[in-house]
């Protein structure tokens, strides 16, 4: 079986030839997909009859996912869902919103998508990093958690506008299938997101940056660096080989001068670990000069007994920063009250089920 959702347009063109189709039945099927929200190859109301019945003797299906549990911030701004897919799989995704600008009547939507379940990267203060890596997810899982927010937008007269491979995951782990997901997601032909609105972040996979550049794609990338050394990194993420920090300065270095799009470095602060006066500096010393932008992030707890570190404390480090010459901000927090991190809401859920 062949989920739908797994067809590129111009492999689409072909399919309905194939089938003894005109062509453009490929565009009122990627149409249909795409903006009505479809569960079955029998809603496809826009095709003949014959050419649905072809599609599912061809072995041709629309896959579906089912919200296992939902939960919503008190400002209702924030929206984590738990989907569950045909085999079972439990995977986490997220819903943000911002109020919109002077010149825009909609809010900015950004969709928090996951690329596996678990995660092989072992972060220590992660709740994804610590529960495992289970399995990668297919192109159409992940396409299909955008979606399923679109569907819930278009009933308010609204839409995506920004989607941030952030989940579950390291999406350069699961790199085929994360870059097949964005291609069908910024088709023209099929979902028609903007390219430039969409966020990539990746803990260190070096390769993956350097396969990412070549790419013709205009995403943005966010490496996660939490340390500015390379022996507090291997303390926090206990796959960073001996010289990821040099390595991955080097590879964003790298990113920038290919394709011209500016890096920025994710920085969880965690309290007493490394938020110090000391760790700003330093931090300062290898990214001032290179046009870098860090994005500081006072960390959700979770598992591990990490905690955030004061607000007092969270605006020096970011004044050390400043001060240095390293644009810096820090990240506007959202959902913190539902479990927003990754992994919790999952994690939760399970635990709930087999206890």
């Amino acid at each position: 079986m062949t989920d739908l959702y797994r067809v590129l347009p111009e492999e689409m063109d072909n399919l309905v030839i194939k089938l003894g189709q005109p062509r453009y039945r490929a565009d009122q099927l990627l149409h249909a997909l795409y903006h009505e929200s479809p569960k079955k190859i029998s809603d496809l109301h826009q095709i003949p009859s014959t050419m649905q019945d072809a599609l599912v003797t061809s072995g041709y299906t629309i896959g579906t996912q089912s919200e296992v549990h939902r939960i919503t911030s008190e400002d209702g701004h924030t929206t984590k869902l738990l989907l569950k897919f045909d085999d079972d799989t439990l995977i986490e995704t997220v819903l943000m919103q911002y109020s919109p600008s002077q010149d825009k009547t909609h809010p900015r939507s950004t969709v928090c998508v996951s690329t596996q379940v678990g995660c092989p990267m072992g972060c220590v203060f992660c709740a994804t990093g610590q529960m495992g890596f289970e399995k990668n997810l297919k192109a159409e899982e992940i396409v299909a958690q955008v979606l399923h927010f679109a569907s819930l937008l278009r009933q308010r007269g609204e839409h995506v506008t920004n989607l941030v491979f952030m989940g579950m995951g390291e999406p350069l782990a699961n790199y085929d299938e994360t870059i097949r997901a964005i291609r069908l997601l910024t088709h023209p032909r099929a979902f028609g997101l903007g390219q430039r609105s969409i966020t990539i972040s990746t803990v260190g996979v070096i390769a993956g940056i350097d396969k990412l550049a070549d790419e013709d794609i205009q995403v943005k990338l966010a490496i996660s660096l939490h340390a500015p050394n390379d022996v507090l990194r291997k303390k926090l993420v206990p796959t960073a080989g001996p010289h990821s920090v040099e390595d991955l300065i080097s590879a964003a270095k790298r990113y920038f001068k290919k394709t011209g799009r500016r890096v920025t470095f994710e920085y969880a602060l965690i309290d007493g670990i490394n938020d110090s006066n000391k760790v700003a500096e330093e931090l300062v010393q290898i990214l001032k000069g290179n046009g870098a932008h860090v994005n500081l992030i006072p960390m959700n707890p979770t598992a591990g007994g990490f905690s955030r570190p004061a607000r007092k404390r969270v605006l020096a480090f970011q004044q050390i920063l400043r001060d240095g010459g390293v644009n810096c901000t820090v990240r506007v927090e959202k959902g913190s009250e539902i479990a927003a991190a990754c992994g919790q809401l999952r994690t939760d859920v399970i635990k709930n089920i087999t206890h």
